[in-house]
């Protein structure tokens, strides 16, 4: 800055020249690492988002965030990315928690923090859930809508007539199988992921039948409830059993997104207790459609890694 003098009556007078904050647009797209958490969670926050540090961290470490900080202080935008199938050429990259701050939302950072990932992923399909305010930005990048979920939150309230179904809290010897199954189900090797349900979940249960595991499901912690994800399970009863199983083991209210496919389990939460909270749209870029068994995977471990 420069300053001049000379004002009337021998009053000096100062002229600024300042320097322009830079522009969103010109500031560098930087790796966010888990010393990061806390501006990811501000940032989160400040969009009306749960902060949910403890999400953050499991999707720092078991993929990548990319973010871009704020000359002032925190962080300008974020997104994470989640990579399933051969550690050398995946087979499907999730997007997720893209967010911008807003004083600088409208601005065009979500967009190029998504054209980024795009140019990153190289060939390599992705995918996303998104939310009715982000899904014009990803349709005009080139993302479809495939599918959708909805979410449903609320106290869990048994009838007493719930499936039958043998389940128990999975051991460490499950885990074989559990891999196995999740392979089968979301067609994709996932073994980054669910390796570390056991740390990341308060609850992590089968369903077995016969000796044989038919599904799994965890229930991991917000600050005001327990998020059923992921929910892997043979049929409809098989889903019911686990999630009441789940339920039955808290006190706090049940959060979950489930395949709007699966009606007659979305019918029976709902009789129980949990209420409709918001949709979310499943979009793909450079594949049809996900691949896997879709009548198997019931919810996700969060619509931010799929």
């Amino acid at each position: 800055m420069s300053f001049e003098t000379g004002g009337r009556r021998g009053c000096p007078s100062v002229s600024l020249t300042c320097v322009p904050t830079p522009s969103p647009a010109t500031l560098p797209i930087r790796r966010l690492t888990l010393r990061d958490l806390r501006a990811c969670a501000d940032l989160a926050e400040g969009r009306g988002w749960p902060r949910e540090e403890h999400k953050w961290g499991l999707l720092l470490t078991a993929g990548r965030g990319y973010g871009i900080d704020d000359p002032g202080g925190g962080l300008v935008g974020s997104c994470v990315v989640t990579e399933y199938g051969p550690q050398e050429e995946p087979s499907l990259v999730a997007v997720g928690m893209v967010l911008v701050a807003e004083r600088h939302a409208r601005q065009g950072v979500g967009r190029r923090l998504v054209r980024h990932v795009v140019s990153m992923s190289g060939t390599t399909p992705l995918t996303l859930f998104a939310t009715p305010n982000g899904r014009p930005l990803y349709e005009e990048l080139g993302f479809k809508a495939t599918g959708r979920a909805e979410m449903m939150r609320g106290v869990f309230s048994p009838d007493g007539h719930e499936p039958r179904t043998a389940t128990r809290a999975a051991t460490a010897e499950d885990l074989p199988a559990l891999l196995r199954l999740d392979e089968e189900v979301f067609g994709m090797d996932r073994t980054h992921i669910v390796t570390r349900l056991p740390a990341f979940a308060d609850q992590l249960r089968v369903a077995v039948e016969d000796g044989r595991l038919i599904g799994y499901a965890a229930a991991w912690p917000t600050a005001e409830t327990q998020v059923v994800g992921p929910l892997i399970a043979r049929d409809t009863d098989t889903a019911k059993a686990l999630i009441a199983s789940l339920a039955a083991h808290t006190d706090r209210p049940l959060r979950t997104d489930i395949d709007v496919r699966h009606e007659k389990l979305l019918a029976w939460v709902e009789a129980r207790g949990l209420a409709p909270v918001a949709f979310n749209t499943v979009m793909t870029y450079g594949i049809a459609d996900l691949p896997g068994d879709w009548t198997r995977r019931f919810a996700p471990l969060t619509v931010a890694a799929g």
